[in-house]
């Protein structure tokens, strides 16, 4: 592995150790939130774009709305 794909950790002081897992908790709950909002957020428009796409003129909307609704899944899922 190359050096600079290396990942470095860095060293947190002991006497700030509970507020580096207080951060680190607070990140990760903010981020799996996100993950969460994104990919329901995504079925909602692809549900709203499929039921948009039944009709004719609605499919100028809907389409576009279910592409946007599967880049949200996917970027919630990776």
């Amino acid at each position: 592995m190359r050096s600079w794909m290396k990942k470095r950790r860095k060293r947190v002081p002991w006497w700030l150790a509970p507020l580096w897992v207080g951060w680190r908790l607070v990140t990760t709950i903010m981020e799996f939130t996100g993950r969460v909002v994104a990919v329901s957020l995504g079925f909602v428009l692809m549900l709203g774009g499929i039921l948009l796409s039944l009709t004719l003129l609605g499919a100028i909307i809907g389409v576009p709305l279910i592409f946007v609704g599967v880049l949200l899944v996917l970027c919630g899922i990776f």
